[in-house]
């Protein structure tokens, strides 16, 4: 069940070349790039910025704050820190602005009841930052590709519409990954975003702008994009709450890249915030019409839920051991549901999981249940117009002439590499449909996995370039097509966010909203960078 001796050698090439890349940039880190007083983002000193979104929703409602002195006080945060996180490529300060001055006007105006105001926008002048693959009106929309560098959005997507359509208020477009294919996002035009706790650590990707500018206090709620844990890691890595939810609640409508084949059923738009109280109000408004599939209204009963546990993959060759900081933190969890909580829980060992990178692959390059082949990556890079030569590329990427990343160039290169014949194709299917049937039944209506978010806390600056599949310990859910909401669960010895996937059976995404809920409350939740420096 491995890749064909030619593409493992260029494999292996391309690995060595990653890794002399990942040290290279890991000593020019070391050596320049831009100097800042700390390695961490300031902490919080203004109480606006500390409130959930729904929280600030209602005190808005009530009259009891002015909209426009809660989008002052982001917008302040917002200069004060982005200049060292570059989470937000693009700002519309000025519109927010106006928006807000008219939430105070209309709430001046009309003595609207707080019920209706709730029923009607339920996040009424609350901040909201908005990944720049999605369409947003007015604002750039071209997914860190240079070639489209000049596209701007003549619309919202579906979700920001919702959104906006809630009373959300947004304030920017945040940084991506090349292509959203990357789990580090910098790319050509907005260059690099870095991690608030840490500076010289990586944010994630590709909704990685989305998950510092949240974190650093930036922004209260936003939209992610997941395909392989797009959400997931850079809600991991920057410490805050990522929902991805099951396939088909949430339109994906409005983004670009435009998913393909089977991938259009596991990408998924989901929620990401600091605060878990968001989840469930903003996955109601994020899945419009597609809310009837889930069971939010449920009362869920944390001592009735089955938990189950696995503290690695198993031990796939191509991914890192997992870090003892996180089996421990996960330990922790386990320890208090058994004697706290006195719920049941139940170590397993899922040995189809370390097959999840080739799962991954395979579903990448599936066809579609309408036999709509997937887009090629090498397409994308070209945008569809002028054909792109990876190698060429390649070298002229060595030169410093290349518009493209050296992850996107590699992933073209390799992605027929790594295609599957007919015959692997077929094994690794039959894998997926086994594993699906294994947790689905273990999991049923009334349980929950609980599996590392990664197998490290957020590495250093081109890193990721010397464990390229580390993502599938994300990706795998996709190919499953289960809800996961990642969790926070404090910071290590450095000060670097730890975490955890909670994960459900379909449709069950009330349960791990539940459990992060819980928590939330037991193990704290976010953490303000900076606050222990």
């Amino acid at each position: 069940m491995s890749p064909p001796f030619s593409a493992r050698i260029q494999l292996l090439i391309l690995w060595t070349l990653g890794i002399l890349i990942g040290l290279v940039g890991r000593a020019a880190l070391a050596l320049g790039g831009p100097k800042f007083a700390s390695r961490t983002t300031q902490p919080v000193t203004e109480p606006l910025l500390l409130l959930s979104g729904v929280r600030l929703a209602k005190l808005i409602r009530q009259r009891k704050v002015k909209c426009i002195d809660v989008v002052q006080a982001y917008i302040k945060r917002i200069k004060d820190v982005n200049p060292m996180i570059n989470g937000i490529v693009k700002y519309r300060f000025e519109a927010a602005k106006k928006e807000a001055h008219a939430v105070d006007q209309r709430l001046a105006e009309k003595q609207e009841d707080e019920a209706t105001l709730e029923k009607k926008w339920p996040f009424l002048g609350v901040p909201l930052t908005v990944k720049e693959s999605f369409q947003l009106q007015g604002m750039p929309n071209s997914s860190g590709l240079m070639s489209r560098r000049d596209a701007i959005s003549k619309t919202d997507a579906a979700v920001v519409a919702l959104l906006k359509e809630a009373g959300a208020i947004p304030l920017g477009i945040t940084n991506c990954s090349e292509l959203c294919m990357w789990y580090e996002s910098s790319n050509k035009i907005y260059g690099r975003s870095n991690n608030p706790y840490d500076l010289r650590h990586i944010v994630g990707g590709s909704s990685g702008g989305e998950g510092c500018t949240v974190a650093a206090a930036c922004s209260v709620i936003g939209v992610g994009s997941d395909i392989g844990g797009s959400i997931r890691m850079p809600a991991f890595f920057n410490g805050i709450f990522g929902h991805k939810p099951s396939p088909g609640v949430v339109s994906n409508e409005g983004q670009f890249p435009v998913a393909g084949g089977a991938q259009e059923q596991s990408q998924c738009t989901g929620p990401m915030c600091r605060y878990a109280e968001d989840l469930t109000p903003m996955l109601r408004v994020m899945a419009g019409s597609g809310i009837k599939k889930l069971k939010l209204d449920a009362n869920v009963h944390l001592k009735d839920i089955k938990f189950y546990w696995m503290e690695h993959d198993g031990g796939s060759f191509l991914m890192s051991k997992v870090d003892q900081d996180l089996i421990l933190a996960q330990r922790k969890v386990v320890a208090h549901l058994e004697t706290i909580l006195g719920a049941s829980v139940q170590h397993v060992k899922l040995k189809k999981m370390k097959y999840s990178l080739q799962l991954w692959i395979t579903m990448m390059s599936a066809k579609g249940h309408d036999g709509k082949e997937p887009v090629k990556f090498v397409d994308l890079l070209g945008d569809h117009g002028k054909p792109v030569n990876p190698l060429w590329e390649l070298i002229k990427w060595c030169l410093g002439l290349s518009v493209y990343t050296i992850p996107s160039i590699g992933l073209a290169l390799l992605e027929e590499k790594l295609k599957y014949n007919n015959e692997k194709y077929k094994k690794f299917k039959a894998v997926e449909e086994s594993l699906h049937k294994e947790l689905v039944e273990m999991l049923s209506d009334d349980g929950v996995f609980l599996y590392p978010s990664h197998p490290t806390v957020a590495p250093k600056h081109h890193v990721p370039l010397t464990r390229p599949f580390n993502f599938a310990y994300t990706g795998i859910f996709n190919v499953l097509g289960l809800p996961v909401t990642q969790c926070p669960l404090g910071l290590n010895a450095e000060g670097l966010p730890l975490g955890i996937q909670v994960v459900a059976g379909p449709f069950n995404d009330h349960l791990t909203i539940a459990v992060a809920q819980y928590f939330e409350k037991t193990f704290g939740g976010w953490v303000c960078p900076g606050k222990f420096q």
